[in-house]
Parts: C-alpha cells; sequence; structure tokens
C-alpha cells in the first residue's frame, strides 16, 4: 500500500501539534465541510491539501507582514516569519498585550538596554513570551535581576530547528558570549514539517527550514533549507500541483496521512505506510487497528523528532565552539505535559534529557524545576498549574523561569554580571 489512494480529509491540527488560538479560519473550514465519500476510501493526498493552498492575497499580506497570525508576523526568507510590532487582548486578567521589536530584530529590550550585551536567547513562543507585554518576558527580570541586557529572538510556533537556523544568522551579525536556547515541548516534532499549514496547526504560516530525514537507527540526519525563500518561490503555494510535487512523500505528510485516515475511520489505508516507516527506525510492528496505528504514528513521531533535536543541538555546539561561544539549553513545557509530570512522573522527552546528561552540556530542566516547587506547593496539581500559566507563562511564569535559569547561567559567565561581580561594589572617591 505505498502509493495512497485517497478521498477526503478532515481537520486534525491537535493531534499533531499543539495549536495556539487564532489563524486563518476560511481554508481550514474549507476541509471541514467536506463530506467524506459513501464508498470509505482513504484519505487523497490532493484533496488534503486543498484547505492549505494559499491564495495571491494571503502572499501579498504576508510579505507585507499584515493580516496574518495570532501575533503580528511576516516572512522571512530563511526562517519563515518573524515578529513585527502588535498589540491583543489576551495577557493576564484579560489585559491587552504590547509586542514591540527592534530594528534589528530581537523584542524591545528595556532593562540596561543602554550596555552591552553578552546574551542572546533563541526559541518559540515560551522564548518570544506570548501573552504577556515586553518588560513582563523572562528575559526582562533576568535582565533587571543580573544588571545586564538580555536579547529576545523568540518567535512563535518556531521549532528547534528554525531557531537554530536563526542563531546561526543573528550570531553572525551580531555575536555575543552566551546563548541560551529554549526548547519547548512540540518544538522537536516542528523541526519535522517543511510546512505546518499542512497539518491546519498553524493556519497560514509559510514554509519552513527543516528536518527531511531523521533516522536514530540509520544515522541519516537531512536538512532542508526554506522551500520557498524569495516572494517569487513563496507564490508557488498558490498552486496544487506545486506544493503536490513539493511535499508528497515527505515524513511529516505520511504522518498527516495517517492521523487523517484515522479520523475519517479508513484506517487500514495507513497501516501498511506506518509499519513500514517503523521499519525504517529499526522499530519493527503489526498495526491492524486504528488505536495501534495511532500508538505507531506517536511512536515513530516522537523517536525521529528527539533524535533530530540531538543533532540539531550537536550542530549548535559546533557552532558555538568555532564562535568561542557558551550555550544553555532551557526546556519548556506545554501545561498539560507539565501537569501530567506533576501528577504521575512521565516526561515523553526523556530520552532527549538522558542525552543533554550525557553530552555533559549546561541546562535548565524547568520540569524539573517546577517539581521542586510544587514539593512546597499544598493545592492541587491543576491549581498548581493555573498559579503560572494562562496557555503561555503568565508574568509570574515568566519570573519562574528567570529565576530557575539564573544560577545555572551566573555560574559559566566570565566576568560575573553586576549582580554576582564584586565590583560592583566599588564606589568611586
Amino acid at each position: 500500500m505505498g502509493n495512497f489512494a485517497y478521498g477526503t480529509t478532515v481537520a486534525l491540527a491537535c493531534a499533531v501539534l499543539v495549536a495556539l488560538p487564532g489563524g486563518r479560519a476560511g481554508a481550514q473550514d474549507e476541509v471541514k465541510n467536506l463530506e467524506p465519500p459513501n464508498d470509505k476510501q482513504g484519505v487523497d493526498f490532493r484533496q488534503f491539501l486543498r484547505g492549505s493552498i494559499y491564495t495571491p492575497r494571503d502572499v501579498k499580506n504576508w510579505v507585507a507582514g499584515v493580516d496574518t497570525q495570532y501575533i503580528g508576523e511576516k516572512y522571512d526568507r530563511d526562517v519563515g516569519w518573524v515578529h513585527h510590532d502588535s498589540a491583543h487582548k489576551h495577557g493576564v486578567h484579560g489585559a491587552i498585550v504590547f509586542y514591540t521589536y527592534e530594528k534589528t530584530g530581537e523584542r524591545r529590550l528595556i532593562n540596561h538596554a543602554d550596555k552591552p550585551c553578552r546574551i542572546s536567547s533563541y526559541g518559540d513562543s515560551f522564548t518570544n513570551c506570548d501573552q504577556v507585554s515586553d518588560g513582563e518576558s523572562w528575559q526582562e527580570f533576568l535582565a533587571a535581576h543580573l544588571g545586564e541586557p538580555v536579547r529576545n529572538f523568540g518567535t512563535s510556533g518556531h521549532s528547534v530547528y528554525q531557531a537554530y537556523v536563526r542563531m546561526r544568522r543573528e550570531e553572525k551579525r551580531r555575536p555575543v558570549k552566551y546563548i541560551i536556547l529554549n526548547i519547548y515541548s512540540d518544538d522537536h516534532r516542528r523541526s519535522l514539517f517543511g510546512w505546518a499549514n499542512l497539518a491546519h496547526a498553524w493556519p497560514g504560516r509559510p514554509t519552513t527550514p527543516y528536518i527531511r530525514k531523521s533516522n536514530p537507527t540509520t544515522g541519516e540526519f537531512v536538512e532542508s533549507p526554506n522551500p520557498c525563500p524569495t516572494a517569487e518561490e513563496f507564490a508557488n503555494l498558490c498552486s496544487l500541483d506545486w506544493v503536490y510535487n513539493r511535499f508528497q512523500g515527505d515524513f511529516f505528510v505520511r504522518i498527516l496521512l495517517a492521523r487523517a485516515n484515522i479520523e475519517n475511520k479508513t484506517p487500514e489505508y495507513s497501516y501498511d505506510d506506518i509499519v513500514a516507516l517503523a521499519r525504517e527506525q529499526g522499530t519493527p510492528m503489526e498495526i491492524g487497528s486504528a488505536e495501534e496505528l495511532e500508538n505507531g504514528v506517536q511512536n515513530v513521531l516522537e523517536r525521529w523528532a528527539l533524535y533530530a533535536s540531538m543533532r540539531i543541538v550537536e550542530k549548535v555546539e559546533e557552532f558555538a565552539t568555532v564562535h568561542g561561544q557558551k550555550v544553555l539549553y532551557v526546556l519548556s513545557h506545554h501545561r498539560a505535559h507539565m501537569a501530567r509530570r506533576l501528577k504521575d512522573g512521565y516526561r515523553f522527552d526523556q530520552a532527549f534529557v538522558d542525552f543533554l546528561k550525557q553530552e555533559n552540556l549546561a541546562y535548565v530542566d524547568l520540569m524539573e524545576a517546577h517539581e521542586k516547587d510544587f514539593a512546597q506547593f499544598k493545592g492541587s496539581v491543576d491549581e498548581y498549574i493555573e498559579r503560572y500559566y494562562i496557555g503561555h507563562y503568565n508574568p509570574l511564569g515568566n519570573q519562574f523561569t528567570a529565576f530557575a535559569i539564573k544560577d545555572e547561567l551566573v555560574r559559566m559567565m566570565e566576568p560575573k554580571p553586576p549582580a554576582y561581580n564584586p565590583a560592583s561594589l566599588a564606589v568611586e572617591d
């Protein structure tokens, strides 16, 4: 069953990625409203694509940076998209949140902005600090405490690989001594998706640089630059034929189609392909039901995604070593993953944590930090989670992040930041 015969599709964003509110509704509705065929044929990739194809207006708006996403975003040839100034009513207690960005791309510096910068941070929305205003980010709490600025190059929806690509670009332009790479729960999987819009998880967002192959058994690791690196090529996303030819057979498309067949109640159309994917990564399995297909998809996706992150971290370390830099990795997590850890001790990314330990890399695990904090808390897990999360971290959650990071960051810094440097106590005569 290597060549699929598929018919219709369904929206399946949350099953594949942790989606954020907002986005382009029209394309998703087009897919949702399709009637399934009477003969229950499997999901066809061409029909699946119809809800994702851009209009010329979509392309124009992205290039202009208007009318695009949940937080103001604009097209970027290297990483897919970056932020621009915007304001949104989605903060703590219903507050309006103000997002402002420097001309050089990072979020607006507030604390100690007039001082030389030795620290830059990269990652997704938990680095950008979605849902809090400029001065409430963990970078600004950290900067205020340390006595020196911390740049924030976080971008909502970015993968581990996108963060690495942006880090490589920005650090060539304005290098710093210390890099913080924040890796969120879903960033591992995002690295495998060349156009997450196909999953309807990031409705309307452009193509991205990604990992086309990541196999822990064979050692395969194949990087791909952004498939649409110019405004002219970006317009290819308006062509069903171009998107079909570019992405058919990609790892993430095969995963999406398996998910779609589960939803369409035709899982048998994907049994053989997921078995083949599992065999490719050295984990043979038998699949004969929708439940076994779902488990197989999850197994393959997690193994390949976590392996991709390990290889990306190796590339980060290579870059940092060549340029005389030090990297601190920060692991942040979706509230559901955090709650489960606090309830029953489970975590899906244990293999990645073990890798960081084995490689003797500097890291801060916010899951571990929250476990220690929760041990002092008298309420329930759900009550504890509500203290810090409003989807993303609220201001208190960002303050918690800053002080969880602080000790490990200070340990690696030389000379020490002003708050931990005895020379700061010197008084001029």
